[in-house]
């Protein structure tokens, strides 16, 4: 099981990880805390503090064709806020 999915790039996400050091990260919707600190520790090499998880239902989607309304359900997703020791960084672009 992949435990991370992909990391968050945001503008707003990496306005906090500037600030408070703070990284966001998609997760597998059955990892628990233990697990994300873990693989964060062995994929980036870094010292994690804290782990704060949030669950995202998937939203209705609707869409008006000639035979009529089609509606889907968007995939459920569970995200991770990761809190790093003080000093330490997770640069994403080193890679490309």
């Amino acid at each position: 099981m992949n435990i991370i999915v992909k990391p968050i790039i945001t503008e707003k996400m990496t306005g906090i990880s500037e600030k408070l050091n703070r990284y966001g990260f998609v997760v597998h919707e059955d990892a628990n805390k233990l697990q994300i600190k873990t693989a964060i520790q062995q994929m980036y090499g870094v010292t994690v503090e804290r782990v704060n998880t949030q669950r995202y239902i998937g939203k209705i989607k609707m869409r008006n064709t000639k035979n009529g309304f089609n509606t889907g359900l968007k995939g459920n997703c569970k995200k991770a806020i990761v809190t790093l020791k003080e000093g330490e960084t997770i640069d994403f672009y080193s890679n490309l």
